[in-house]
């Protein structure tokens, strides 16, 4: 009774992510499992590095570099997207020429041509099978969920299969879940048992493993089991002593075994990655359910992987970025580099990880959407960029890049500083997550605790130190958002978001009156509800300038009633330590920090950025300044991150009210 052992480890961070935190995961987990791997020439393994990763490596640590050439002999390299990205989120010509690009510089540097092709986050779309073909793949890595999903049994995923579409074939060795949820957690016995159940007698089971290598060290607490306490190493030695099993590559195992069958999947991710893109009500029904009928895993999936788009605004319109990018692309490599690297796809869904809740990587993608735009240098753009059947106006002037979504409120929805390649709109809004009620009870409800093992960072307990509020946003934050709000709304509303809203314009639609090359009128006729609905016509004209926006405000109401109108913007920087606000610097040690400034001049200065921000105010009653923080689950637990400022001018409105709003970049000064 025998078994063939693929194990597989497949290494990335993200794009230009910090320094730091790369040479934290070199230091403590892929150069001490190469170093581990050099001890053990006859043990058999597949490797997947993202390309910008290889990079990194080769660039930065010579002597790992080197180490994963030596050891190229037992390792079978797989391809991928040279930058990470979903293959299925981005277009075809994108997708064949990245993975183009890994093949060739795994060719030039390991000697080797890929076969396999490592599939991000197991993002499966049968529109994939001819790209993929096209760059010499013979073989994808799935989940053994994909195939469960179809009707396979589980006792039958010990090897791989094939798929079709329009008569191209592709093979599918589906990984283990218990596998993948046992290495490197589980003891040497108890994980030596698991893979002996895999064993017949020819021996043409396998025990398919493929996963982060990042477990290997970077995990919590698997560094000191793995490394110091040498779990690898004596499972290496104990897995080589077994008769009954023998490590392959994927390449030879493929070589020398047929396809247990053929299959068909549908569009699919991994079990975990369907219930994450839920929205938080319907992934609370998934897990509950689940939770108490486990036997009906199998036939229950929540959405697909593209659903990130629809979860989270800002997901979508860094993806939709990239694509209208893709349609324009001219043909120049720096501009080609940009576009791939924009696609990179952790900034785009959140599960355990940060992602899209992490800033500096929303940051990093803008940065390299920025470039292109600059490349292109078109002025004035009209399309629908992110596909919900609304034209975005684009005006691109010397020092600003400005986006307009009339349907959303005529919000500013990008703003971006072309001379730091950064966009002042990338803010996040607080939406509700499942998991948040578990924070809430200052533990996780379902946790599962392995007896003397390791336990995965899916099975977190999601603890606290610090009293924290759930407050949640019923529009996109972005800029120039127009409310029509009691006369008694204090600053702590305003950063709660827990405000009375009696008009309809901050996220309806608007009408385009005219647009130019410098200029942008909109209007909306709408209404105040107050008891009764009350017409209302807000017109908004945007004047583009070189490093100034200038927003005319008209309002007209037949309500006899007075309110304020709070004309609220949120604006996105690097670090809040490095920025003043009338030189007052606001306390970021708190979850929410407030300001109530009387003055019609306010001047946000970023050393960072080494820029001022200028509002000029005519009329202005007072503004309200707070930090936009989210609460978002991690690989170390819970996060509060600064996603921005929140800012409201606030203004008497008596039924009419006529305003002119100043928006300026300067150079930064001290003084």
């Amino acid at each position: 009774m025998k078994t063939a052992l693929l194990l597989g480890v497949h290494c990335h961070q993200p794009i230009d992510n910090f320094n730091y935190v790369i040479d934290d995961a070199i230091e403590k987990s892929y150069k001490p499992f190469f170093e581990t791997l050099k001890k053990f020439p006859e043990f058999k393994i597949s490797v997947h590095f993202s390309g910008s990763l290889l990079q990194y490596i080769q660039k930065n640590d010579s002597a790992l570099f080197s180490l994963m050439q030596q050891l190229s002999n037992q390792i079978e390299f797989f391809t991928g997207g040279f930058y990470e990205p979903v293959l299925a989120s981005i277009p075809s010509n994108d997708r064949v020429e990245q993975i183009l690009k890994l093949n060739r510089y795994i060719k030039k540097h390991f000697k080797q041509t890929a076969r396999g092709l490592w599939l991000t986050e197991r993002v499966w779309d049968n529109s994939i099978i001819k790209d993929l073909k096209s760059c010499g793949i013979e073989y994808v890595i799935v989940d053994d969920y994909h195939l469960k999903s179809c009707g396979a049994k589980l006792e039958t995923l010990n090897g791989y299969f094939n798929t079709e579409d329009s008569g191209e074939t592709m093979a599918l060795f589906p990984i283990n879940q218990d596998l993948r949820y046992a290495i490197p957690f589980y003891s040497l016995e108890k994980t030596n048992t698991l893979l002996h159940s895999f064993a017949n007698e020819d021996g043409k089971n396998a025990a398919v493993i493929f996963d982060d290598g990042e477990k290997f060290g970077i995990w919590p607490k698997t560094y000191e089991t793995v490394y110091e306490k040498k779990w690898l190493e004596d499972f290496i030695t104990q897995t080589l002593a077994d008769p009954n099993i023998e490590t392959n590559t994927f390449k030879e195992y493929y070589e020398q075994n047929q396809p247990i069958a053929l299959t068909y999947l549908p569009t699919v991710s991994y079990f975990e990655m369907g219930e994450w893109s839920l929205n938080s009500e319907e992934a609370k029904e998934l897990e509950s359910y689940i939770h108490n009928y486990p036997q009906t895993s199998k036939f229950l999936r929540g959405s697909t992987w593209k659903n990130f788009f629809t979860k989270y605004q800002e997901s979508n319109w860094i993806h939709k970025r990239f694509l209208e990018l893709s349609k324009k692309q001219p043909d120049e490599k720096k501009y080609l580099e940009a576009l791939y690297k924009s696609q990179c796809n952790d900034v785009l869904w959140h599960g355990v990880f940060g992602g899209v809740y992490l800033p500096n990587l929303r940051d990093n993608a803008y940065k390299y959407i920025i470039e292109c735009e600059k490349i292109l240098g078109q002025s004035v753009d009209i399309l629908d960029i992110d596909m919900d059947g609304y034209n975005e106006y684009k005006f691109l002037k010397k020092e600003l890049l400005t986006i307009i979504s009339p349907k959303q409120g005529g919000q500013i929805f990008e703003l971006d500083l072309l001379e730091k390649n950064f966009n002042l709109q990338n803010t996040l809004t607080r939406y509700e997550e499942s998991y948040h009620s578990k924070i809430e009870n200052n533990t996780s409800e379902y946790e599962v605790v392995l007896e003397d093992e390791l336990t995965t960072i899916h099975d977190n307990t999601l603890k606290v130190d610090q009293e924290i509020a759930f407050d949640y946003d019923w529009y996109f934050k972005k800029s120039a958002i127009d409310h029509i709000v009691p006369l008694d709304i204090d600053s702590e509303q305003f950063a709660k978001n827990s405000f009375i809203e009696y008009g309809d314009f901050a996220n309806q639609p608007f009408e385009v009156l005219k647009a130019t090359k410098k200029k942008l009128s909109l209007q909306r006729d709408g209404g105040i509800y107050d008891k009764e609905k009350f017409d209302t016509s807000l017109n908004k004209i945007y004047h583009f300038k070189k490093d100034k926006i200038t927003i005319d405000l008209f309002i007209d109401t037949n309500s006899g009633n007075c309110f304020n109108y709070l004309h609220e913007w949120n604006l996105h920087f690097a670090s809040l330590q490095s920025v003043t606000i009338n030189g007052v610097k606001l306390n970021t040690d708190e979850q929410y920090s407030s300001l109530e400034i009387m003055s019609d001049k306010l001047v946000i200065q970023d050393s960072y950025l080494e820029k001022s921000f200028s509002f000029t105010l005519d009329g202005v009653e007072k503004i309200f300044i707070s930090t936009l923080n989210s609460i978002s689950q991690s690989e170390k637990g819970v996060d509060v991150t600064n996603q921005g400022l929140s800012i409201g001018f606030i203004y008497k409105l008596c039924g009419t009210l006529a305003q002119t709003i100043d928006f300026e970049v300067t150079k930064f000064s001290d003084t």
